[in-house]
């Protein structure tokens, strides 16, 4: 085949991972269908009709969200490396036809904290890494989402590897290392759990109940056990990496969509339903569930996370707010994030006495520091953009890495000095 004929196949794929990661909230990220609004006409809207709707309904496209044609073009770079004379008529179509729609204006807050984000192209185009996890000796590993791949990263030598998952298409998604230095992940398009040894590159498929699709994001347990959420599933589950043995149980609220997890200090996983406006706690041994539900209805907590008090935190996508549950009282605390209700926070981690987390919704992303004593918010503009940072993670020696799924790049930040006197 030639590189002319392939040109529309690797447009096609460029777009469907866009349409999918760039639209709005949704209640979940699988290829759903809608009804198709039409395309309006003009040169390039052949292209996009018979190729990138073979595997998403145009009104994806349509509610894109749009970039300015610059915008486009350079999304194109991280997605496929196509010539300038067939990009330029595919991004004259987008920009005229979806240009950019207004976003909310990034707040940035200065504060005492200083930090350094260095970020890096992973290697396949169109990978749109989706979790990050930080790995032995400071290297920075990644599930490449689109590409079938789970990478890894040396910022000490600059070195990538890329490690291909057995099943084609099976949609890497959350990453978890065991106590032996094993990478597990979620195959969230074929509906297994996945088990990477570095060493050797050997894939290990652990396949859940038929009715079990879209495993999310894998949690360990100190005594080894492996809790996973399934969030089309509406499904929270347990496997035992010694045996195989898989167990899984529903939700109690339907269209819950579980989705983030952490665990507390007493080996009790709590997770966050991104469908409702819901904080469950899971049981570890039976698996019953307790719920907690937040004061407003239109909460819509996406990531998670947990301070060594045992405190949940938690990012109110819908309604742009950071939120704190204490799990023993059930008292909600909740504060306006900086850049407003239509930010969008979504990655979060606890680090050195503060929340962090990131604003998606705004153009570029924006990290946000919550320092947890004084409750005073600090943010910065992530350099690449962001594009949707759809989780990040804390490291033992007090970074935190991130994988900016819309521009094909992940990140290291590294916290600097405090200066009291701010």
């Amino acid at each position: 085949m030639s590189k002319k004929s392939l040109l529309p196949l690797m447009v096609a794929a460029f777009l469907c991972s866009l349409f999918v990661f760039s639209a709005g909230p949704a209640r979940s990220q699988g290829r759903g269908r809608g009804q198709a609004p039409v395309l309006p006409d003009g040169p390039g809207k052949e292209m996009v009709q018979t190729t990138c709707t073979k595997c998403h309904a145009t009104n994806l496209i349509v509610n894109s969200g749009g970039y300015t044609r610059e915008g486009w073009v350079s999304l194109f770079s991280t997605m496929v490396a196509v010539p300038k004379a067939e990009s330029d008529p595919l991004a004259d179509y987008l920009a005229k036809n979806f240009p950019e729609q207004p976003r909310p204006p990034a707040v940035v807050i200065p504060g005492p904290v200083t930090v350094s984000i260095k970020e890096w192209a992973v290697p396949t185009l169109g990978s749109r890494p989706h979790d990050p996890e930080p790995g032995p000796g400071g290297t920075i590993w990644w599930t490449g989402m689109f590409a079938n791949v789970l990478g890894r990263f040396d910022p000490k030598t600059n070195e990538f590897k890329e490690y291909p998952a057995t099943t084609p298409g099976s949609g890497p998604h959350g990453l978890e290392f065991d106590q032996s230095g094993n990478l597990w992940f979620t195959a969230n398009q074929k509906g297994y759990i996945g088990k990477l040894d570095p060493k050797t590159g050997n894939v290990t498929e652990y396949k859940l109940p038929e009715d079990v699709r879209d495993p999310h994001t894998p949690l360990f347990a100190p005594n080894g056990m492996l809790f996973f959420t399934a969030q089309a599933a509406n499904t929270i589950g347990r496997l035992n990496p010694k045996t195989g043995e898989i167990k899984v149980v529903k939700t109690p609220t339907e269209r819950a969509n579980p989705y983030g997890v952490v665990m507390s200090s007493k080996a009790i996983p709590f997770v966050c339903d991104f469908g409702t406006n819901k904080i469950i706690r899971i049981d570890p041994d039976t698996l019953a569930i307790k719920e907690y539900e937040l004061p407003s209805s239109e909460s819509r907590p996406r990531r998670i996370a947990i301070s060594p008090d045992d405190i949940i935190w938690y990012s109110d996508y819908s309604r742009g707010y950071l939120g704190r549950l204490d799990p023993n009282t059930s008292k909600v605390t909740e504060w306006p994030s900086p850049s407003g209700p239509k930010s969008q926070p979504y990655g979060i981690t606890y680090l050195s006495g503060a929340i962090w987390y990131v604003e998606s919704a705004i153009k570029p992303n924006v990290l946000v520091r919550f320092d947890i004593k004084t409750e005073k918010f600090q943010s910065w503009i992530i350099p690449g953009g962001g594009g949707v940072v759809r989780n990040i993670k804390s490291t033992d020696d007090g970074k935190i890495v991130m994988a900016e799924s819309g521009v094909n790049k992940i990140a290291l930040v590294e916290v600097g000095s405090t200066n009291k006197s701010q």
